[in-house]
Parts: C-alpha cells; structure tokens; sequence
C-alpha cells in the first residue's frame, strides 16, 4: 500500500485568503487522493513552536507537500496536480 501525499495549509485566524485556499484544497484532496492538514501558525507559536510562524508568517497561505513548501499565497494547481500524480 503506497502512503498517501500530505499536503498541509499553513494558515491564521482571519485570513480569507487561506479559507478560500483551504476550501480549495478540501474539494482537490477528494479528486487527487491526498490527506489535508491545517496549520495555524500563530496558535503553534502560542503553543511552543514559533518556528512556522517566523519562516512562513508574512506570506500566509503557504501551502507544503510533504512537508516541504510548494506555493504561497494561491495554489499553484497545475503544479500541484502534477506533482500529485508522479
């Protein structure tokens, strides 16, 4: 059985900009077999780990692949289907 890509929202309360691409993501995770998390980064900061909110904070929504960055502030879906399907 083969593991499923992750992709992760990185996100803070307020933003618009990441529901619309969490929203976005949520209908894509269903076409494209992926697992979806959501992270806010000022709740993780809050919690002991400022570490996403300084990397990644000014440029939110950030979304990761497996862990590593793979688009800010939009998706890139063409890309994002691509690297999905390899």
């Amino acid at each position: 059985m083969t593991k499923r890509p992750k992709v992760e929202l990185l996100t803070r309360a307020g933003c618009t900009i990441c529901e619309r691409a969490h929203a976005r993501l949520a209908e894509l995770a269903g076409e494209l077999n992926f697992d979806l998390a959501t992270t806010d980064v000022d709740a993780a900061a809050a919690a002991g780990n400022p570490g996403l909110r300084a990397e990644f904070g000014d440029r939110l929504p950030v979304i990761l692949l497996d862990g590593r960055e793979h688009s800010y502030w939009e998706i890139d879906e063409p890309r994002l289907r691509a690297d999905l399907t390899r």
